[in-house]
């Protein structure tokens, strides 16, 4: 798939509901075990924004450098990023220190929503499979095994150097843009979540700027990889990508009691529980059915503001 560098023409208006989309994304990126690649790809628009990001290539940053600005900008879908981009980052200023909170002292309640908006997309996304052949099947069972094998595993204890926040945040951007793969659960097991959320909190501009590189320089070379696997292989590939929403379920699931101790230094966010169910009726049960069906039919209310219905992308 060639990047497309001019990309269909937009209004004001339609670059502001990008931007609203943006925001929509933001909060699943903040909340480790959520990613905003699904929520992309609910809202109809993850294959274009790979591609939109595939346009940033080497060509474009030559002529950067040349300060051939005009000529970088009019390869690039600068535009769909940009307004993407900046709801993304709106959200997360804004509702990090919410979301810290929230997870912290109510988290049953926000699991539940969060499940019951992932058991939706399930359904929504695999519609977006042309022909079910059987290595679709295979993909689902593949990429929900690794995703399930992936949130339990133990998180480490890790350094604080520019060098490791640089490639923490070039892996995490990787999982972020993955449907089912949290990037803020990745920087769970490296050890850096908390460290990123309180960088965001404090606006504590230098290492959030060496994470940002990071997650530049990650984002771009992943983006293509995703770009060709969409071309040569686009229904196995979204079957993967189903299969990872599947698999990150048990991480969401809102039910759990305390497991095996993280290690040393580890964040509290990143022990290893085990889920459960509740062990009697509760108000916190009624209200956490309630947020999971809430969520259901959010997936359902954004797929109906998208104008997708679930329908295959050309």
């Amino acid at each position: 798939m060639t990047p497309s560098f001019e990309g269909p023409a937009r209004s004001a208006e339609d670059y502001a509901g990008l931007a609203l989309k943006g925001f929509c994304m933001g909060p699943a990126d903040v909340v480790p075990g959520v990613s905003g690649g699904t929520m992309a790809f609910i809202l109809g628009i993850y294959e274009e924004l790979i591609g939109a990001i595939r346009s940033f290539d080497a060509r474009f940053f030559r002529l950067l450098l040349s300060l051939r600005l005009g000529e970088a900008l009019g390869r690039a879908r600068w535009k769909f990023v940009g307004a993407v981009g900046v709801g993304i980052l709106c959200a997360v200023f804004s509702l990090a220190r919410l979301l810290s909170w929230l997870l912290h002292n109510h988290p049953v309640p926000v699991w539940s929503f969060f499940f019951g908006l992932i058991v939706a997309s399930l359904f929504t996304v695999s519609r977006r499979i042309r022909r079910w052949r059987p290595r679709v099947p295979g993909g689902i069972i593949l990429g929900a095994a690794g995703t399930y094998l992936l949130v339990g595993t133990v998180p480490m204890s890790t350094p604080e150097a520019p060098w490791f926040l640089f490639l923490s945040g070039a892996v995490a951007i990787c999982a972020m843009i993955l449907p089912g793969i949290s990037g803020a659960f990745i920087l769970v097991l490296l050890g850096k979540y908390l460290f990123v959320l309180e960088a965001v909190n404090n606006r504590d501009l230098l290492t959030l700027g060496i994470v940002a590189a990071g997650a530049v320089a990650g984002l771009i070379a992943f983006s293509r990889l995703l770009g060709w696997l969409f071309q040569r292989f686009h229904d196995a590939t979204i079957a993967v990508l189903t299969g990872l929403m599947l698999g990150s379920l048990r991480k969401i699931w809102p039910w759990k009691q305390a497991g095996g101790p993280g290690g040393e230094g580890v964040e509290s966010v990143a022990a290893v529980p085990v889920n459960v169910l509740p062990s009697h009726w509760t108000p916190e049960v009624t209200l956490a059915l309630v947020l999971a069906v809430a969520g259901f039919l959010a997936v359902l209310a954004l797929n109906r503001w998208a104008g997708i219905g679930g329908t295959p992308s050309s």
